[in-house]
């Protein structure tokens, strides 16, 4: 049996949880951050922390933006981890972005390098393995790429259910040098719509670059401290790691100063001099690792890639769209990660679920404890969580049904996303909906594509 790489105990571990993700309308809800959305009945954020445990893990900062939020994920943690981590939770503003929230706790950050890992990642890939990757190429980053989701891009902006089967909108675009080590190109978003433009030195440099659209940037970042703290510190206006600070790191490997033999080429992408030194560099690192622990060579930053193996599972809660993936991916496919033993039907019904005469439960689903349906139901590739109340003849298929959610007869739920206290009245018609806390669905009301919820006070 493979022992999982362990991280080693002078990394600090810093967790950004983010808070009211605007992104995730009407599913976060002021009683409900981000961090705490359900993943087959479990807050998302467990799944990080869990990982955190696995990889003998003691220690984290969660990070989280704004004051409520974080109270309310303090508690959470406080009672579902307690004696299990020792976890720190820090507010920060909100929309201070994931690079200002590195910034504002950079006073606790003591460590010569620091792991940066989102807190809607749902992977079972050992954090040991980038932190191990990060110290053998003496890294000043180490990015974590995984392969594309299957409905999409992890960062595509996905609003609605309905829109797993279109292409989607943007793409990430990354060059590797030719041993697949370094990243040396990223654009992603809007960027790529562009042309790519290639600096010519990147091509001096390496040779040859490989274009990859099928990865992804995963949000799991190992850091040199002093190195990322001084970038933050001199640009101000650097709002996203993925957007602002990755990009910026890659771009100025080629224009790094390097100090070989005792004589230097001065910070200019255009320097012939400079660039035969960094392709001797790049390929002396390549084909002879050991000669990173040379002094020489530590005064080049690197950026290095981590690819994650495609059969280990890797997702971001990060749209609508993502929530319903990953909940139906937890269930089905990759139900290795879901922490429950599957019953003979290939589905988790917890014992205390009351079902009426000819329900049926199908497989891929899941029904939390204390829940209760009336006859003749039926549920196909959905999960209802715990003390729902559902009416006969209700037919529930693709969906994801939060907890203490009432659904009266003849009700039809497809492929839609129901949220905690919605009372959905009987013989309504839901279709690729997002149904937010608290809401009231009418009798026989036929909704489609929509997206449904309290007016906030």
């Amino acid at each position: 049996m493979r022992r999982r790489p362990q991280v080693s105990m002078d990394f600090q571990i810093v967790v950004l949880a983010g808070g009211f993700s605007k992104t995730l309308l009407p599913l976060v809800s002021k009683d409900l951050p981000k961090a705490l959305l359900p993943v087959a009945d479990r807050p998302v954020l467990s799944f990080v922390l869990e990982l955190l445990e696995q990889n003998g893990i003691k220690e984290a900062i969660v990070v989280v933006e704004g004051e409520s939020a974080a109270l309310l994920i303090s508690a959470w943690i406080s009672r579902a981890f307690e004696d299990r981590l020792n976890v720190e939770v820090v507010a920060v503003r909100e929309d201070v972005g994931t690079a200002g929230a590195i910034r504002e706790i950079g006073h606790r950050l003591t460590t010569k390098d620091i792991l940066v890992v989102s807190g809607d990642l749902v992977t079972e890939i050992p954090l040991g393995a980038v932190a191990a990757v990060h110290r053998r190429h003496d890294a000043m980053v180490t990015a974590m790429l995984c392969s594309v989701p299957i409905s999409g891009p992890l960062d595509s902006g996905a609003s609605s259910v309905k829109d797993k089967g279109k292409k989607a909108g943007r793409l990430n675009i990354v060059g590797l040098d030719p041993t697949k080590t370094f990243l040396v190109h990223i654009a992603s978003g809007a960027e790529v719509e562009k042309d790519i433009r290639i600096h010519k030195g990147i091509l001096r440099a390496f040779g040859q670059m490989e274009i990859r659209s099928d990865l992804m940037d995963a949000h799991m970042y190992a850091f040199k401290r002093s190195a990322l703290l001084d970038v933050l510190r001199q640009n101000e206006k650097f709002h996203s790691l993925r957007r602002d600070v990755l990009p910026y790191l890659v771009q100025s490997q080629l224009k790094s100063s390097l100090r070989i033999n005792g004589s230097q080429s001065e910070e200019n992408g255009n320097d012939k001099d400079a660039l035969h030194i960094q392709q001797n560099l790049f390929s002396q690192l390549a084909n002879a690792p050991h000669l990173l622990s040379d002094p020489i060579l530590n005064q080049t930053h690197k950026c290095v890639v981590y690819i994650a193996n495609k059969t280990k599972y890797c997702a971001r809660l990060n749209s609508v769209q993502a929530f319903s993936d990953i909940n139906r991916d937890i269930v089905g496919d990759a139900n290795h990660l879901l922490g429950y033993t599957l019953s003979a039907q290939n589905n988790v019904v917890d014992p205390s679920v009351i079902l009426g005469s000819k329900t049926t439960v199908g497989p891929q689903c899941m029904v939390r404890e204390g829940s209760e349906m009336g006859d003749k139901c039926s549920i196909k590739k959905s999960i209802i969580g715990r003390h729902c109340r559902i009416g006969s003849n209700v037919k529930i298929s693709n969906s994801i049904i939060m907890n203490h959610v009432t659904i009266g007869d003849g009700c039809s739920v497809q492929g839609s996303i129901i949220c905690s206290n919605v009372q959905i009245q009987e013989r309504a018609s839901l279709k690729d909906c997002q149904v937010g806390a608290g809401y009231v669905v009418t009798a026989n009301g036929d909704y489609k594509g929509e997206s449904l919820a309290k007016k906030e006070k």
